[in-house]
C-alpha cells in the first residue's frame, strides 16, 4: 500500500542528465511498469528498476534489476521507492532548463527494493561482447512468442518466461541467466561493438557496461 512521505526534490546536474533519466524511465516502463528506487549518495543519484521477477509462488523467474547512476547538482541522502509512472509524469512536466525533479508524495512498497546489492567485494568472472547479449535477448523474445499460445493464462505466460529467462546462457562457465541479457538490451545498456563485464559477489551477479548495470539475485533468496 502507498504511504505518505514528505515532498522533496532531486536537483539533477544538467539538462543532459534529465534527458538520460527520462530515457531510462521510458525504457524501464516498457519492460515492467512498476516502481523505481531513487537513492541519493552525495552528488550521485542511483536509480534502480526491476526488469523481471517471480510473480507466482514457486516460479523460477530470476529477480533482475537495472541500475543507472546520474550526477546531482545538490547532494542528497534520500532513499525512496515510487512508481515509474509518477516519475515519468514529473519528468514530462519539467521545462527544458528545469533541473529540479519533484519527488512524488506517495511511496510504494516493492520487495525487490528492500534488499540492496553489495557495495564491494565484486569479483570479475568474464567479459561478454554486446552482440552475444543482444542475440540472447532477441532469441529469448522469439522463443517465448513461439511458446505462448493465443489468449494464454497468467500461469502459462509466467512459466514460459521463467523457462526462457531463467535458463543459463550457453558457452559460459558460470551461470548467467538469459534474463540478464534481455534486461541489458531492454534498458539500452548494450550496443554493437561494446563489451560487458560480469562480476559476482556473494549470491549476486552483476553485468556492467558504460551505460549501466544489471543486478541478478536468485528469487528464492528474497
Amino acid at each position: 500500500m502507498p504511504t505518505a512521505t514528505n515532498t522533496d526534490e532531486f536537483r539533477l546536474a544538467d539538462a543532459g542528465t534529465v534527458a538520460d533519466l527520462r530515457t531510462f524511465v521510458t525504457r524501464a516502463r516498457t519492460a515492467d511498469d512498476g516502481g523505481i528506487r531513487l537513492q541519493g549518495a552525495g552528488h550521485v543519484l542511483a536509480a534502480y528498476v526491476c526488469v523481471m521477477r517471480a510473480k507466482l509462488l514457486g516460479e523460477g523467474t530470476p529477480t533482475i534489476l537495472g541500475l543507472r547512476t546520474m550526477a546531482l547538482a545538490t547532494p542528497s541522502t534520500m532513499d525512496l521507492t515510487v512508481s515509474l509512472a509518477s516519475i515519468a509524469d514529473r519528468l514530462a512536466r519539467m521545462d527544458e532548463d528545469d533541473l529540479a525533479l519533484p519527488i512524488p508524495p506517495m511511496t510504494i512498497n516493492e520487495s525487490w527494493a528492500a534488499v540492496s546489492a553489495p557495495r564491494g567485494a565484486w569479483e570479475q568472472i568474464t567479459v561478454i561482447d554486446a552482440e552475444t547479449l543482444i542475440k540472447a535477448a532477441k532469441d529469448g523474445v522469439k522463443e517465448i512468442g513461439q511458446i505462448i499460445p493465443v489468449n494464454p493464462g497468467a500461469l502459462i505466460v509466467n512459466n514460459a518466461r521463467a523457462a526462457v529467462w531463467g535458463r543459463p546462457m550457453a558457452g559460459f562457465e558460470h551461470d548467467i541467466p538469459a534474463g540478464a541479457a534481455f534486461a541489458a538490451y531492454a534498458l539500452g545498456f548494450v550496443a554493437p561493438g561494446e563489451t560487458a563485464a560480469v562480476f559476482t559477489s556473494h549470491r549476486w551477479l552483476r553485468l556492467s557496461t558504460s551505460r549501466g548495470h544489471i543486478l541478478v539475485r536468485p528469487t528464492a533468496t528474497f
